[in-house]
């Protein structure tokens, strides 16, 4: 790139998760076409995604000299370094993801001149409808240059504070998910992948899956995913214990290999109360799973699957309805494999190299609109 563009993303770190994956992606990317790329953190954690070594990685969090400041001279300190950070790099654009780190961006690059693109990546009910949220959405958003979303369902939620020039973009798959060979004979087993976390309803799930396991004895329930620490876990490991199912219900523990463990699994089921765009659903349809989910807000899983084409869809917090949809596709295995089949199909809009495309388009069009 002959005018090499400068980019600068902003997020709290780039420890493993949704949010930090993707960002990890796009810079890496970026990097690779040439863009001058900075990822500016709150922190650097132990476990992070890997940066292309022409990416520069910085902090512009707190110090150890901070700890003593009160709330508000902290957060206005958070913001005086960001600020900084992007008076030193001079990016043509700065790009936020997520909560607190969209509203430090817009606040740091007040009267500077630079674009800011934020990036919604979660359900906006319970995340940005809290008192702050109520003030700054409002103050902040309509100074954003544009915005990319997952879902509509977002973007119809901050579409009054927001430029009409906003995008939905989806999350890009992982490489390792793309074109992996379907298995030779599937499992009489129900796969699951996620943290194991209170709003992604595992205890309703198993509650569902013992309806099924009176019916078809000989299939089994994995559950792939970390232990996220709220407690979920020892409800799930209680809840196995008291039903006297710890032969054919495994806590499994969190796994770098999903694309093979989860490959010949007979069906996957997702029963998340809420989700922004989940990245576990969708390597589960690249893979060719036959999929139940629940069918949450903030519309993620309707963004991805089609009801009875490529995946069912059933209501949130509804275990008679989870246990019909498994007990569906493990009695009708035709169908099963057809709705599998077509779920393959999410490579084609959610390629990595397809996603990253549509980002760089957007934001070039937002770097030369405010060139101009």
């Amino acid at each position: 790139m002959s005018d090499k563009r400068k980019i600068l993303f902003h997020i709290n770190c780039l420890e493993h998760g949704g949010a930090e994956r993707v960002v990890s992606n796009l810079a890496n990317k970026f990097a690779a076409e040439g863009y001058d790329v900075t990822v500016a953190v709150e922190w650097i954690g132990t476990n992070e995604y890997e940066l292309d070594p022409r990416i520069s990685h910085v902090n512009v969090g707190l110090l150890k000299s901070d700890e003593s400041k009160g709330r508000v001279s902290q957060y206005l300190t958070r913001i005086r370094r960001l600020r900084a950070c992007i008076r030193e790099v001079k990016p043509d654009i700065v790009i936020a993801f997520a909560h607190l780190a969209i509203y430090r961006a817009l606040m740091a690059a007040c009267g500077m001149k630079v674009p800011v693109l934020i990036s919604i990546r979660t359900n906006p009910a319970g995340h940005y409808d809290g008192r702050m949220d109520r003030y700054m959405i409002p103050l902040l958003f309509p100074g954003a240059a544009g915005c990319v979303f997952q879902t509509t369902g977002q973007k119809e939620w901050f579409s009054p504070y927001l430029k009409d020039n906003c995008r939905i973009i989806l999350n890009p798959l992982s490489e390792k998910y793309v074109g992996v060979e379907p298995p030779k004979k599937r499992r009489k087993c129900v796969v699951h992948s996620g943290r194991i976390v209170d709003f992604k309803y595992q205890p309703m799930m198993v509650d569902a899956f013992m309806e099924v396991h009176e019916k078809h004895p000989d299939w089994s329930l994995e559950l792939y995913g970390a232990d996220s620490g709220d407690g979920t876990w020892e409800i799930l490991t209680e809840k196995i214990k008291d039903y006297g199912a710890g032969d054919f219900v495994r806590l499994c523990g969190d796994s770098d290999s999903l694309e093979t463990v989860l490959n010949d699994g007979g069906l996957y089921v997702f029963s998340s109360e809420w989700e922004g765009l989940p990245n576990a659903l969708m390597e589960a349809m690249a893979l060719g799973l036959p999929i139940v989910s629940t069918d949450c807000p903030c519309g993620g899983p309707a963004t991805l699957i089609t009801d009875g084409v490529d995946g069912l869809l059933v209501p949130i917090k509804d275990k008679e309805a989870l246990a019909a949809g498994m007990l569906r596709l493990i009695e009708d295995r035709n169908l099963a494999e057809r709705l599998g089949n077509n779920a393959r199909r999410i490579v084609e809009r959610a390629h990595p190299d397809v996603v990253h495309e549509q980002w760089a388009a957007y934001v070039e069009e937002i770097i030369s609109s405010h060139k101009g």
